[in-house]
């Protein structure tokens, strides 16, 4: 491992055990939710970075599967007893479903031209919404529902810590599936598909491979959303969720994994204040102008996201020092 790449190491661990302390610096209940929120959507942002960042592909719909983890496991613990068991089988459940659809969808869609499974996951997600909306027996449409939660979720400090430990593992998990020698299949598909399909590989079985695993993380962060909540409603299927991943990874870094991370902080963050001060000013009530703004200005600013840029950054002052060094040889 180079010495830049154990610095990374060591920033990236710094983070995590700061989070882990958090706690004991502040027993804010509201921080608690607000970092509960930060983790949550880091592991969506991350799902969503395995598919635009690292193989290129774009999808409209990702909120499908954080919808069907939503309401896999709200009604479980509302229909059945609110325990850890049917938590936990509410998740199988919504990893079944969502492995099942987006390996459905990418047969049906990654065969052909990227923008086909955009289109294509963005009609399904419209049309899981309509569903929901309209089949209010089960789902009470727009209005939602209320249900009970697992007692060890009850209290907001063992939820943090829960949420944190699987944000942690996931990214541990996604961090070793991207350097396999799969995730660099994918990188070479979403860098140029015709010469990796050149090179031999089936480039369908790899786009198809990724959609399911990015599918079953967003499924795994939308239950923990509905269980922070308590309550769920049609909005967990709105186009705006998945707006909120592609930002989140723009603004981190697309394909580093961390930068969805350090994404979801931002975004939250922003939001929490700009929501606080709209209690002072009402201009910042139009929280969502600001947040565009920040949006167009790190685009511009930053394409490569904050993440992405400091690497650029890095990689250049390395260039720089070898070649000073090339010519200090070559003038000794």
């Amino acid at each position: 491992m180079t010495t830049s790449g154990l610095l990374n190491h060591r920033f990236i661990v710094f983070v995590f055990l700061a989070l882990a302390v958090l706690p004991f610096l502040s027993d804010s209940r509201s921080m608690y939710i607000l970092f509960t929120q930060i983790f949550i959507f880091a592991i969506f942002a991350m799902s969503f970075d395995l598919l635009l960042g690292y193989t290129g592909i774009v999808s409209f719909g990702h909120c499908m599967f954080f919808g069907i983890g939503a309401y896999s496991v709200s009604l479980f613990l509302k229909n059945f007893d609110a325990t850890i068991s049917y938590f936990l089988l509410g998740v199988l459940v919504a990893i079944v479903l969502s492995g099942i659809l987006s390996y459905l969808i990418g047969m049906l869609s990654l065969r052909l031209k990227s923008h086909f499974y955009a289109m294509l996951t963005l009609a399904i997600s419209q049309l899981l919404f309509v569903l929901a909306e309209k089949w209010r027996s089960l789902t009470m449409g727009g209005d939602g529902f209320t249900f009970p939660v697992p007692e060890l979720f009850r209290d907001r400090l063992s939820f943090y810590y829960v949420c944190l430990i699987l944000m942690v593992m996931l990214f541990v998990i996604l961090r070793a599936f991207t350097h396999s020698p799969l995730g660099k299949v994918l990188k070479a598909i979403g860098q140029n598909e015709q010469r990796a399909e050149a090179l031999g590989y089936q480039i369908l079985h790899y786009k198809v491979i990724v959609s399911i695993v990015a599918g079953v993380v967003a499924a795994i962060s939308g239950g923990l959303y509905a269980v922070m909540l308590r309550f769920v409603n049609t909005q967990v299927f709105s186009i705006e969720t998945t707006l909120d991943a592609l930002l989140m990874s723009m603004i981190g870094g697309l394909g580093t994994l961390f930068g969805s991370i350090l994404g979801s902080g931002i975004v939250e963050l922003a939001h929490h204040g700009l929501t606080e001060l709209a209690k002072l000013h009402p201009i910042f009530e139009r929280w969502v102008i600001f947040l565009g703004l920040l949006y167009i200005l790190v685009v511009l600013c930053f394409p490569s996201g904050i993440v992405g840029s400091f690497q650029e950054w890095r990689e250049k002052r390395k260039q720089r020092s070898v070649q000073a060094a090339t010519i200090t040889e070559q003038v000794e």
